[in-house]
């Protein structure tokens, strides 16, 4: 079966939570008061194949961008034993659209690692080898790699990206503040190293097993600069390795051999290019031995260190340690911390300090620790920065919602708790003791698993830390959602502000949403778009401008998760096809002459719209300088299809009007938008005098009449309909002239069926109800929709029905033969390779190139795809 709805967890489900610790038949105790419960998203497994299987790698390997694609590593094993190492690369949404990599390792991969944009991924194995992937034609489902290094024999251990000195912090406590700037700031943090004029160099470090570490940089040229060096003199066995950046822009190491006896290791290390060459400095820093191993009870029970994390890339004064018996782990916090060192009263007389400044040393200091626990499989760490006035064990008591404070552990009994990262109190749990099992099937009659018990061998938090995935030791993947209010009962308002911080946070920095929108009900929906509104409109006019399609994107994507809103889906993705549009049609416009000091042709144009509200769009040309709008014929013939779009909406829009109150047709937010509106005005004007230099580029109209100036008409209702909703002046309801003229419309002009999006095949519409669904890799469910679409007017589809290039506007067939990729996010349909090489249409398509209009990533699909 290709997915499944699977039944609720029933008594098979989460168990009273216990504190971390303690044994499950005490009782809960928790420094955070009542402990919340995660729950399953989907689950995605392997189909059996009869001559080859995906089994899990050992180790296994599994890393989450910012942009929620999830690469993680199995062993392809065919009949003859021979074993093939994968990377597979998937994105959240379209977990089953699974991309296989032969990443052409010899010995198994160790460590993954994407870049801070998300659209990069480093591979390393035991053989010493690290491959840089990048995505081909900026492709979710197509990567390649054609740069690495290698430290022959020499298994890596941990694998960073060089910082590039962004790092934005989180200020929680102003969570209700205005501003975007007094929520989110820039933090001075020092890229770690840096080419001519303080640019950062791209590059990647690695530590290996026999206490190297290798920097490799990436020329602007393209090519790699390598260089090695050793941690310390007295080189030893580095079973356990994890880097960290400091603001200043060092590098911090830690090591550990892999006994809790010996002390871990940390290495300053700093980066420099001298004479074209790459330069690696160490610097011994303070180590630790483990609580554990000095406390005379507990000296020998857990004789290896199994993990070793800073608990952020960015936060090298923090480290968490797991020592590990065959049963039972034990799991500690350290903070390093400046400590005044104590002097003779002897010394202080003879030599008095300078200033009365006591002198300062670096010291290593336990901030909590855990009670024995079951056996520690995985860990998985925060990555959002947050910044906290007040101190951190105080915060770790409070039962104020903090976002990424919680860090998560699995078992070896296929528990999952998320603790809070300083003070190691549990916050949520997960149980998968029992698997999901049919509404139908009797609890009694469910069979009992034999043998070890499933458990996650890796995972990895989202950046808002609001889902989590695990590979476990089966090689199946399991998304489970986090609740953002860790167990708290908070009122709806307070839920939704807890939400609306972390869209607001994605919208700054240009993350991907979709864990977010794992816990958006239906319900949530309106108050979340008009709250995240009113948010965007208290900004300055600039940061409006430069947020203002990320806005769009994401109201459109919040908008699908409920039948009430679908129909805006459509109206956002439209007026961000229109905003496009007009830039890019207002970009082609030249001064006639360069050195005129006044505004843009463009500028101009709006101003000019804008000030003149006659409907006679000839009267409305005579202001402009028509010069200014020259264009190669060539140029404007080639721009047809989307000034046929122009014009064709401004038909349909029109023809609405008499419908405006049925808010299920598409396109009911615009006929009360003056924004767009006067967009449209703008731009019919353009097309208007473009008529004049090339008649053929026109926008073809069916018209009853042959003296009918299709243009003129338009334009003139058009103009009316903006005079009632401009920004200028007070809002007014169409008046009933106009309602009758455009009742008219269509008995004087063919109303054209505008293509939209296609209704989304992603997952997070279908989770909602909160059951888990069964998928497998590589082949596409048949979900239930979650909205009636064939009710909703203008957005049913029927199999066969002819295909269109949404970006282009050209139609495709029923079934295309030419390559085509869609956006993940959207669903938004275009073709790979231009077939029109003019300078305008190029200049069009670099603004979809890389991503979709939207922000989402381009998938390949294959020919056959509906």
């Amino acid at each position: 079966m290709a997915a499944q709805e699977l039944g609720r967890w029933g008594e098979y489900g989460p168990r009273p939570p216990a504190r971390l610790g303690a044994r499950a038949s005490q009782e809960p105790a928790t420094a955070l008061g009542t402990v919340g419960t995660m729950d399953l998203a989907y689950v995605c497994e392997w189909e059996k194949w009869p001559k080859s299987t995906h089994c899990p790698s050992v180790p296994l390997a599994c890393a989450w961008s910012c942009r929620n694609l999830i690469a993680f590593t199995t062993d392809l094993r065919n009949d003859d034993q021979d074993l093939t190492r994968m990377i597979h690369i998937l994105d959240t949404e379209h977990p089953w659209d699974v991309h296989s990599i032969n990443s052409g390792h010899s010995e198994a991969i160790t460590c993954l690692e994407w870049d801070q944009s998300g659209s990069r991924l480093l591979s390393a194995d035991a053989d010493g080898q690290i491959k840089c992937w990048n995505m081909v034609d900026h492709l979710a489902n197509s990567w390649e790699s054609r740069v690495g290094s290698l430290v022959e024999g020499d298994p890596i251990v941990a694998l960073s990206w060089l910082h590039n000195g962004v790092k934005l912090a989180l200020h929680v406590e102003k969570s209700g503040a205005s501003s975007f700037s007094e929520k989110f700031s820039r933090v001075k943090f020092s890229p770690s190293l840096t080419l001519f004029g303080g640019k950062p160099m791209e590059g990647w470090i690695a530590v290996t097993v026999s206490g190297l570490v290798t920097v490799s940089l990436l020329k602007p040229s393209g090519q790699v600069l390598t260089s090695t060096e050793s941690l310390c003199r007295l080189r030893g066995r580095v079973a356990l390795a994890d880097i960290a950046f400091t603001g200043g822009g060092n590098i911090v190491v830690a090591t550990a051999d892999g006994s809790s006896a010996l002390p871990v290791q940390f290495y300053k290390v700093c980066v420099s290019v001298v004479s074209e060459k790459c330069r690696i400095d160490t610097e011994i820093l303070p180590s630790l031995f483990m609580r554990c191993t000095t406390d005379p009870h507990r000296k020998d029970r857990f004789p290896a260190i199994t993990h070793l994390k800073f608990l952020a890339r960015d936060m090298s004064e923090q480290v968490l340690l797991c020592a590990s018996s065959q049963t039972s782990s034990l799991v500690e916090c350290w903070s390093l911390r400046k400590e005044g060192l104590p002097v003779n009263n002897i010394f202080q007389q003879i030599a008095p300090a300078v200033g009365d400044k006591q002198p300062m040393i670096l010291k290593w200091r336990i901030l909590s620790a855990t009670n024995d626990l079951d056996r520690v499989s995985a860990v998985a760490l925060p990555k959002l920065p947050i910044s906290l006035t007040n101190t951190d064990l105080k915060v770790a008591s409070d039962t104020q919602f903090y976002p990424g404070l919680g860090l998560a552990l699995a078992f070896h009994d296929g528990s999952v708790h998320v603790v809070h990262r300083l003070s190691l109190q549990t916050m949520a749990v997960f149980y998968s003791s029992a698997t999901p099992r049919s509404v139908d099937e009797p609890a009694i009659k469910r069979a009992r698993a034999a043998g070890p018990s499933v458990h996650f061998k890796a995972m990895q938090l989202s950046w808002t830390s609001l889902a989590l995935v695990g590979i476990d030791n089966h090689g199946k993947l399991s998304m489970l959602r986090i609740s953002p209010s860790m167990g708290h009962a908070l009122e709806v308002g307070l839920a939704l502000r807890h939400l609306l911080f972390l869209l607001e946070y994605c919208m700054v920095t240009g993350y991907d949403w979709w864990d977010i929108l794992l816990h958006v009900q239906p319900a949530m929906v309106q108050s979340l778009v008009e709250r995240l509104h009113e948010e965007y409109t208290r900004q300055k006019a600039a940061l409006q401008q430069v947020l203002s399609t990320r806005i769009l994107a994401m109201k459109a994507s919040l908008c699908r998760l409920s039948p009430c809103t679908v129909t805006r889906v459509c109206d956002y993705h439209t007026k961000l096809f229109l905003v496009a549009i007009s830039s890019t049609l207002k970009s082609l416009l030249r001064p006639h002459f360069l050195n005129t000091p006044d505004k843009s042709p463009g500028d101009r144009l709006t101003e000019i719209c804008a000030k003149i509200t006659d409907a006679d769009i000839d009267k409305v040309m005579i202001n402009l300088k028509t010069e200014e709008f020259v264009l190669d014929t060539n140029t404007l013939q080639a721009l047809q299809q989307l000034l046929q779009w122009v014009g064709d909406f401004v038909l349909y829009l029109l023809a609405s009007l008499p419908n405006q109150g049925s808010p299920l047709r598409p396109g009911h937010s615009f006929l009360r938008d003056g924004t767009s509106l006067g967009m449209l005005r703008e731009l019919m004007v353009v097309i208007r005098i473009w008529g004049l230099l090339k008649p053929s580029c026109l926008p073809v109209y069916t018209a009853t009449s042959d003296t009918q100036d299709s243009m003129s008409l338009l334009f003139r209702l058009l103009t009316k309909l903006w005079i009632c909703c401009r920004d200028e002046g007070p809002a007014s309801e169409p008046d009933e002239a106009l309602v009758d003229e455009c009742c008219l419309l269509p008995s004087q002009l063919l109303v054209p069926t505008l293509d939209w999006l296609p209704v989304s095949d992603g997952l997070v519409s279908r989770l909602q109800p909160k059951q888990p669904v069964r998928l497998h890799f590589g082949k596409a469910p048949m979900l239930p929709g979650s909205t009636p679409t064939s009710q909703l007017d203008g957005l049913a589809r029927v199999p066969g029905q002819p295909k269109i290039d949404h970006l282009r506007r050209l139609h495709l067939g029923a079934y295309p033969t030419e390559g085509c990729k869609a956006c993940a996010r959207c669903g938004c349909v275009t073709m790979l390779k231009s077939p029109n090489k003019a300078t305008a249409v190029k200049q069009w398509e670099q603004r979809w190139t890389k991503n979709c209009l939207c922000g989402g990533l381009w998938r390949k699909m294959p020919l056959s795809f509906s």
